[in-house]
């Protein structure tokens, strides 16, 4: 499940051209042994004259999200930091960058947070912002200078380079697991299908392909993914339909019949009300010109 890449798309982001306009954005791979838990690693650096809401549809994945902001042309020490776990949301994730910012966060794979955090159920988190000690109440502790997590977070956030940025979230993943878990491991191995075989459109058909029951199904995505069966399934029809309307500008209108079709909707109307529900404009308005909702 490892990969020897991280990926290049932009699925989930709603107008990325100007995201990427204004933003560093990079994304780089865990240490080995984190690969088959983690999607990868991303990092955000930004200095904007003008304030940018950003947009995007979250994957059914917990992230770890170390950030810091302040002012343009201060110091990074005057800024302020704060760490979190953030669960999988729910709707549509918009946030408004300003000034100078600092973002370096961990995307685990759907079901590849629980082996770090054991204690509880994913779907604790789902829909939830809270401070990294509430999951990791130890405090979260560098394994090389055991420092509390205000100084995890300056280890990470500090310096310039990716390479030492990376260093630091390794040690700290490999300070808390990951514990070995056969049923994360079903989790991710079933998600992965969701993502890569067309034919899985309803969750029956996921229990189906799984030899799990409907009941048993439901029950392990709850608490090792966080959210149900059905809702990964219609979240990644989103992630494609968005895509493909935002390729619209240089391969021409997706003929949206035949995609609500192939991405296992029973007809075009309920493609359009469920874009519309999570971009907050009909697939043809944004496929004519990418705005911010």
């Amino acid at each position: 499940m490892s990969a020897s890449a991280p990926r290049r798309d932009t699925r989930g982001i709603v107008d990325p051209a100007g995201l990427l306009s204004r933003v560093r954005f990079r994304r780089h791979l865990p240490a080995p042994e984190l690969r088959p838990y983690l999607e990868h690693y991303w990092l955000i650096d930004w200095a904007l004259p003008e304030p940018y809401a950003s947009h995007v549809v979250p994957h059914p994945s917990v992230n770890v999200v170390f950030q810091r902001y302040g002012p343009l042309g201060a110091p990074a020490a005057g800024g302020s930091t704060s760490a979190e776990v953030s669960g999988i949301g729910l709707g549509l994730f918009t946030h408004k960058l300003e000034e100078a910012g600092r973002v370096c966060g961990i995307q685990f794979r759907p079901g590849g947070f629980r082996p770090f955090a054991p204690a509880w159920p994913v779907s604790t988190w789902t829909g939830r912002r809270v401070p990294l000690t509430e999951v990791f109440p130890e405090p979260a502790r560098s394994p090389a200078s055991g420092a509390p997590t205000s100084s995890l977070s300056a280890a990470v956030l500090t310096p310039d380079g990716d390479h030492a940025r990376v260093a630091a979230l390794d040690a700290f993943l490999l300070a808390h697991g990951p514990a070995p878990d056969p049923a994360a491991d079903l989790a991710m191995e079933l998600v992965e299908l969701v993502r890569s075989d067309r034919t899985i459109r309803r969750a029956s058909r996921l229990a189906t392909a799984s030899g799990l029951s409907a009941r048993s199904l439901q029950r392990l995505f709850a608490s090792r993914v966080g959210v149900g069966p059905k809702w990964v399934i219609l979240r990644y029809r989103i992630h494609e339909a968005l895509e493909r309307a935002e390729a619209a500008e240089t391969a021409g209108a997706p003929d949206w019949a035949a995609l609500a079709a192939e991405l296992g909707y029973s007809d075009q109307a309920h493609l359009v009300r469920d874009f519309t529900a999570t971009i907050g404009v009909p697939p043809t308005a944004y496929a004519r010109g990418p705005s911010a909702p």
